[in-house]
């Protein structure tokens, strides 16, 4: 099928499934958008792909910059589709419900990516995301012991996973369409909570690729330099009061993995600096940091220390990435950007922990405070 719109990719097929296939599958599929397309299931299904070809080019056309420049990064967002940031190329994994939940995990380690949307056969849609928390809370709900297997883990499906975990409280994906713009995007990412946007195309109902904070800050630092800077980004973070400084959540290098596990279901965070008897920040024990343990298939014994478990991080660990309040928003922007980082742990000249700044954080600062919205409040 061609596509619907000179700049949007289509996925023709996707999901339909040959009379022999089995039910549970993972299909995985990459694509290109100059007409290059490499397609891989691990089920006997196929994907038709078709692209078209797009680049970025012009992307500060849109814009007039005359404008009073307080609300540039504002403008910038809301002249920008979210089909803008899809990249030239990706990987894309999708889960069938009735896939085990074991499975999945290891499924998400294997192609090395943080979440996967979940279709369901039966509805014909695309239903929720699984991600490296709902790992997080089946080991802090269903662990007992290393002695003890975690049956929920071992056996269940995911269609079986998600009645349990969510009962009565289903509720429809976030997703959010390839024409809405990126200021749309970064609303609803911090609106609700999440970590993880499926760009979904309304029209076909494919998901062409899963939008992150991480994303979006990036692609608008490419064209920072060629816009004016704004007056609050040579202002301090202690000015500007951006980040978390009350009731930090932290643990300590001796804490067990499955008290770091609760704290994380607790609090509701994505980090836990790892501070030792002096108050100094050491390390940092990360949500992703967890998918380790399904790698190694050591998630049955969660009673060894953070500072075990993290002997066996999969990728180079530069260091904890800080800061410091008297820094400006500019210069944090630039290294959270460059370190590829979710977050920075202000600290003082002691390297005692102060605080905590998120891409969240930023982004409502750049984007949404200069339209006089908080999407932040609880």
């Amino acid at each position: 099928s061609s596509p619907k719109s000179p700049r949007r990719l289509s996925f023709s097929g996707m999901f339909r499934s040959s009379s022999g296939s089995s039910s549970s599958s993972i299909k995985l599929f990459s694509r290109a958008r100059k007409g290059q397309c490499l397609s891989l299931l691990l089920s006997v299904r196929q994907l038709c792909v078709v692209t078209v070809h797009g680049l970025f080019e012009g992307m500060l056309e849109k814009l007039d910059i005359d404008d009073d420049e307080s609300d540039i990064y504002m403008r910038f967002m809301k002249s920008h589709k979210c089909y803008d940031i899809v990249p030239t190329s990706s990987k894309l994994v999708v889960f069938d419900t009735a896939l085990q939940v074991k499975k999945a995990f290891f499924a998400l380690v294997a192609n090395g990516v943080r979440a996967a949307p979940l279709w369901d056969t039966e509805k014909q849609s695309f239903v929720g995301m699984l991600t490296i928390t709902d790992f997080i809370i089946i080991l802090h709900r269903y662990y007992k012991s290393p002695m003890v297997q975690i049956y929920e883990l071992e056996e269940h499906k995911l269609e079986t996973w998600r009645e349990v975990y969510l009962q009565a409280t289903f509720k429809p994906l976030v997703n959010i369409s390839p024409d809405a713009s990126l200021f749309d995007a970064v609303y609803t990412l911090i609106k609700n909570k999440i970590h993880r946007l499926p760009v979904i195309d309304p029209v076909t109902g494919n998901a062409l690729y899963i939008l992150t904070h991480k994303r979006i800050l990036k692609f608008l630092q490419l064209f920072v330099c060629e816009m004016p800077k704004p007056a609050f980004m040579k202002q301090t973070l202690g000015e500007l009061g951006i980040g978390t400084y009350n009731q930090i959540a932290f643990i300590h290098p001796d804490t067990p993995i499955i008290k770091a596990l609760n704290i994380f279901v607790e609090r509701r965070v994505s980090a836990l600096p790892v501070v030792d008897e002096s108050g100094k920040v050491v390390d940092i024990y990360s949500k992703f940091d967890v998918i380790n343990l399904a790698a190694e298939k050591t998630y049955n014994n969660l009673d060894i220390t953070v500072t075990q478990a993290l002997k066996h991080r999969s990728q180079y660990f530069e260091g904890v990435m800080k800061c410091h309040k008297l820094e400006t928003l500019e210069t944090i922007v630039d290294r959270i950007v460059k370190a590829e980082v979710h977050r920075l742990v202000v600290v003082d000249e002691r390297s005692s922990i102060e605080g905590i700044i998120s891409l969240s954080d930023i982004l409502q600062a750049l984007v949404l405070s200069p339209a006089g919205i908080d999407a932040q409040q609880h």
